[in-house]
């Protein structure tokens, strides 16, 4: 064993600090102006979720998504490229988490938000990718998230394509 610096390990709190980073980048500076009454002002799909359901779901995928994260984050050297694939797509992930209520509620662009809700799944696909081959519990738990944005996805296209969008097209 050679002595040096302790290995760093992903703890709750590295969790827990992700997750209110997001939020409150997410609050500012629109969050607060997002409303199920702004969501169903729109021509929604059939298969679209109510409105109050988002906010629970979300808080479920996140803590999931982050206990993913943080077992691919443990797992140290093994496989280095793919737990870096991991590490990036999670990280490109928040960031589109944390941005989403700016485009949707506060500059009122389903269309933005829908590139930006189909660019999440991107990551989650590389994510899930990159993590099965390393850790196949990690992979599961970010497939959740996976699964969740197929069908925000499809909402979000659908939304985007059945509305006009008042940012976009200058109203």
């Amino acid at each position: 064993m050679t002595l040096g610096a302790p290995a760093r390990r992903f703890r709750w709190w590295h969790g827990a600090a992700i997750l209110g980073a997001a939020n409150v980048v997410s609050l500012w500076p629109a969050g607060l102006q997002g409303d199920g009454a702004f969501y169903t002002s729109f021509q929604l799909p059939p298969f679209a979720p109510p409105d109050w359901l988002f906010a629970p779901m979300w808080l479920v995928l996140n803590v999931t998504s982050l206990m993913g994260l943080a077992r691919v984050a443990n797992l140290g050297a093994v496989d280095g490229w793919r737990r870096q694939v991991v590490l990036v797509s999670e990280g490109i992930g928040w960031l589109l988490f944390a941005v989403f209520t700016t485009l949707y509620f506060g500059l009122h662009s389903p269309v933005l938000a829908a590139v930006d809700t189909v660019a999440g799944l991107g990551a989650a696909v590389v994510s899930v990718a990159a993590a099965a081959g390393l850790d196949r519990r990690a992979a599961g738990l970010i497939l959740l998230r996976l699964l969740w944005l197929l069908l925000a996805s499809a909402v979000a296209v659908s939304v985007a394509l059945l509305n006009v969008d008042p940012f976009l097209s200058g109203g």
